[in-house]
């Protein structure tokens, strides 16, 4: 079955880095694109990064844009955030997801995911 498993939370100060991946199983990694995402205590989920199947477009959320940078590493079925310059307000669990599409096997067959999967999430807390 297809799992995403979050690690390299954890704390840091202000201006400080933390860097998160994200392993995936289950699924053909390079069949679709990857996310992250963060839920601020009291707030909504909001999408922070997003990276294509093949890696060649990334997207990121203005409030993150030049600090954080979103990798893959198609050998070990990782996708990395690199959080720099960290701000209290990045504090926030963070979840990776797939993109909608995913192809995983299902019997003898292969087939496309009709949803998003999600990891089980990774605390950042970020200090003054």
């Amino acid at each position: 079955q297809v799992q995403l498993v979050e690690s390299g939370g954890g704390s840091a100060q202000a201006g400080g880095s933390l860097k998160l991946s994200c392993k995936a199983s289950g699924y053909i990694f390079s069949s679709c694109g990857m996310e992250w995402y963060r839920q601020p205590p009291g707030k909504e989920r909001e999408l922070v990064s997003s990276i294509s199947a093949n890696g060649e477009t990334t997207t990121y959320a203005d409030s993150v844009q030049g600090r954080f940078t979103i990798s893959q590493d198609h050998a070990r079925n990782t996708v990395n955030l690199q959080m720099n310059s960290l701000k209290t307000e990045d504090t926030a669990v963070y979840y990776c997801a797939t993109q909608v599409g995913c192809l995983y096997r299902n019997g003898g067959d292969y087939q496309r995911a009709t949803r998003k999967y999600w990891g089980q999430g990774t605390q950042v807390t970020v200090s003054s």
